[in-house]
């Protein structure tokens, strides 16, 4: 089961790809510094540290969508989010944007340069069982609407002190 999928609804998966780097950009600029610290409730991540899993993710979706087509019935590695989170200390938001939206342009380069009939290539999630290609896709833009949200919901929550 992909658990992103109930984010895209019935949207284009490859089209929110394309329009995420843009669209977190544009949170970016109104998020002040004090707020990119701001935690919407305890035990929650901050804008800096989602804009950092957002990096840290686009890492991984692009060697899952690179390890699906080059290998037969691929078994993705899981990562624990919570444990590479707890690196994100030192790093910076606008380092994390630049990581993530240049990552995301060479993901995009590959999903273009794909044909067609490895859209639908056998990969296998440990946790989620058997996807394709093309669910990963799926998945990156679900994964990308919930972070935007949680964005959003920072921007719009942030209170100055």
């Amino acid at each position: 089961m992909n658990p992103y999928a109930s984010y895209l609804g019935d949207r284009n998966a490859l089209e929110v790809i394309e329009q995420t780097p843009g669209n977190l950009s544009g949170l970016a600029v109104l998020l002040v510094p004090a707020s990119m610290e701001w935690r919407p409730a305890p035990g929650k991540w901050n804008a800096r540290e989602i804009l950092c899993h957002l990096a840290d993710s686009e890492i991984a979706f692009g060697f899952r969508l690179r390890q699906t087509l080059a290998e037969r019935m691929h078994v993705i590695q899981p990562f624990d989010q919570e444990r590479w989170a707890g690196m994100y200390g030192g790093l910076g938001a606008r380092s994390a944007l630049n990581a993530f939206s240049a990552l995301r342009e060479w993901n995009l380069a590959l999903i273009g340069s794909t044909p067609p009939q490895s859209m639908f290539k056998p990969v296998n999630h440990p946790e989620r069982g058997d996807m394709t290609f093309h669910t990963i896709i799926e998945t990156m833009a679900g994964h990308d609407l919930n972070h935007l949200g949680q964005l959003d919901r920072i921007v719009a929550g942030f209170v100055p002190a």
